[in-house]
Formats: C-alpha cells, sequence, structure tokens
C-alpha cells in the first residue's frame, strides 16, 4: 500500500460492465468489534464508452432530498440504456445519514469541511480522502446534492461553479440549462476551502452542488426539481439518450451570493425571530431578525439588520441561537453565473 493510498477498500469493480452494488468498508477497530469495518453502500453501472458521472448524497447526514433522489434513480439504474459509467453514494458520510445529524456521531466532523482529507485520519477523514484520491479521479463530471439540513431551510437552487475557460464555460452553462433548476446560484463561502467542491476543482473537474429544502425533510415541491434535473442531465452528458421522467424544467434564474454583506450573523445568543420569509427580497438597513435574551424577557430584542441587498436564499430554522450563528443568507440577481 502506497503512502496515500486509500485505507479504504470497495467491494466492487469500478472497471467492471453492468450493475453492480456493495460497500466501501472503512476501518473501524473499535471496543465491540476489534477487526471491523462501516460498510457505506455504493453502486456503479458501466456500459458502453462514455463519460463518468459521480452522484453524492450525505455528504451532511440530515439532508435528504439528495439521497431519496438517488435512492430512486437506483431503482431505474439496471434498466436504463447508458454509454459511460454512473457511481452512486446516496449516503455519502455514513454514519451521520443513518443518525440523521450533519456531522458524524463517531468522530463530530462534518464531512464538507475536512476535504482532502486524511489517510490515516478519523472516519469522516478517511471517507474524504478516499471520494478525493479514488472516485474524484474516476470522474468526468460530479453532482453532490445537499439541502439546508435541519438547521436551515434553503431557497430550491443549483451551486455553479462556471469553469474559466471559454469553451468549457459554454459547455457547462449547456448543462445547467439542461438539469432546469429555478434558480442557478453562484456562492462566496468567505474563504472557506475544506469543502467536497473545492476539492472538486484542485483536481479541474467539472462540478455542479445543489440546496434543495431543509428543516431535516424531504421536501416533496423540491425532490421533483432533484429528480428531473438529474435525468435530464444524463442526457445532456450523452450517458442516455432520452429522459425517463415526465418533469419538465424550469427557465433558470441566476443570482450571486458575494460577501459578508449577504450574510447575517447573531451576534448575542438568544431567542431568534425572523423578520423576513424564503424567498422574500430585501434591502440594506432592512429589518433581519430580532434576538430576544430568554434570561431578561423584559427586555427590548436586539434587532438585526441586513448589510446588503438581495433575496432570502437560506433561513435558518433553529430559534435558539448563539453568537456566531448564521440567521440569513441573500443572493442578488445576475446576469450570467
Amino acid at each position: 500500500m502506497s503512502p496515500q493510498q486509500s485505507r479504504i477498500t470497495a467491494s466492487i469493480d469500478f472497471d467492471q460492465d453492468g450493475f453492480q452494488t456493495g460497500t466501501l468498508r472503512v476501518p473501524h477497530s473499535v471496543d465491540r468489534s476489534a477487526y471491523g469495518h462501516i460498510p457505506i453502500p455504493i453502486a456503479v453501472r458501466k456500459q458502453g464508452e462514455g463519460p463518468t458521472v459521480l452522484l453524492t448524497g450525505g455528504n451532511h447526514g440530515d439532508e435528504y432530498e439528495g439521497p431519496v433522489a438517488l435512492m430512486k434513480l437506483l431503482q431505474r439504474l439496471p434498466a436504463m440504456q447508458i454509454n459511460g459509467r454512473i457511481i452512486v453514494m446516496p449516503g455519502l458520510n455514513f454514519p451521520a445519514y443513518l443518525a440523521g445529524r450533519r456531522t458524524s456521531p463517531i468522530d463530530g466532523a462534518n464531512m464538507n469541511r475536512v476535504f482532502p482529507g486524511k489517510r490515516d485520519g478519523t472516519i469522516t477523514e478517511m471517507i474524504a480522502h478516499y471520494v478525493d484520491t479514488e472516485l474524484f479521479p474516476r470522474a468526468d463530471f460530479i453532482f453532490d446534492i445537499h439541502s439546508g439540513g435541519q438547521s436551515f431551510d434553503h431557497f430550491p437552487t443549483l451551486l455553479v461553479y462556471p469553469p474559466k475557460d471559454r469553451g468549457t464555460r459554454a459547455y457547462y452553462m449547456g448543462l445547467i440549462e439542461a438539469f432546469g433548476s429555478p434558480h442557478a446560484m453562484v456562492m462566496d463561502l468567505l474563504g472557506e476551502d475544506r469543502t467536497y467542491g473545492a476539492a472538486v476543482e484542485r483536481q479541474g473537474k467539472l462540478f455542479l452542488c445543489g440546496e434543495f429544502g431543509g428543516f431535516g425533510t424531504c421536501n416533496p415541491r423540491n425532490l421533483p426539481i432533484v429528480e428531473g434535473g438529474l435525468d435530464r442531465l444524463l442526457v445532456a452528458l450523452g450517458i442516455t439518450s432520452s429522459t425517463s421522467l415526465d418533469l419538465p424544467p424550469a427557465r433558470t434564474a441566476y443570482m450571486k451570493v458575494e460577501g459578508h454583506q449577504h450574510y447575517v450573523f447573531a451576534s448575542l445568543g438568544g431567542i431568534y425571530e425572523p423578520a423576513v420569509s424564503l424567498g422574500d427580497w430585501v434591502n440594506e438597513g432592512d429589518i433581519a431578525a430580532r434576538v430576544f435574551n430568554p434570561h431578561a424577557p423584559w427586555e427590548a430584542p436586539r434587532v438585526v439588520h441586513f448589510a446588503g441587498r438581495g433575496r432570502v436564499v437560506c433561513l435558518r430554522s433553529f430559534a435558539g441561537v448563539e453568537a456566531g450563528d448564521c440567521l440569513v443568507v441573500l443572493a442578488d440577481s445576475t446576469d450570467v453565473a
């Protein structure tokens, strides 16, 4: 085993034709199981000579639109005629996914903040390292599906990462239009470079992400956006020749999150009252929220204002807040992504 080769092994052969299901085996030696491993479900369908697409959900374990859409795709996948390879992992951070938590119950890690991971790290770091060293290199196109989880509700939107190369960019923008999400958004993560998406960009691969709901539920309005988008995306990539679902696309509107002006954070702890709803348009200076002091309920609340204009695309769901918690994220319209 080379110094960088993952300690995780797969029970499937990525280069074998046909449909395979199996697991990634993450070594996990604990009191109750000295030679045990954590099995993470994975499926692959290979046929013909087309591109490879990697589809993942459950990066955060409390986000369900992605896993449900991918599990429904897996029901159809054995019978589909394809030209290429489709790798599917509905529950990427499987311990977090089973627990219904954003972070892993084993090591407390947020998978979307540990890339590129570590070969000899914690369970979450080992999974991220496997994805970065074994799955990303195999893929021509990658789609990681998210939502707001328990702590947020999120406007249904693709998160997009347009390439700088003009020709590649035109092809990429065509994939966005084919997916047919009602919104597509370029998001400023304020310098965060430990994400799945940042790791994909470092490898120069084409990538989409998406946020399609929240509250720790599977949103019945947003799930069809994901299902239909996946169906059309496979056609646009040339992996399938026709759509199999009667889920028409929406016309995509482009938005952009730009810097700290589009984020609203709590400056103190307390009970949070949002002053806006998801999808509202707001202006700089408008009231975003009020935070009440539960220890002195007779005191006036701290009023939080917006520092910029835009549309509310992400809204906190938990009423209890601590200083530093994100309450609202805005995005403004843009002509092109």
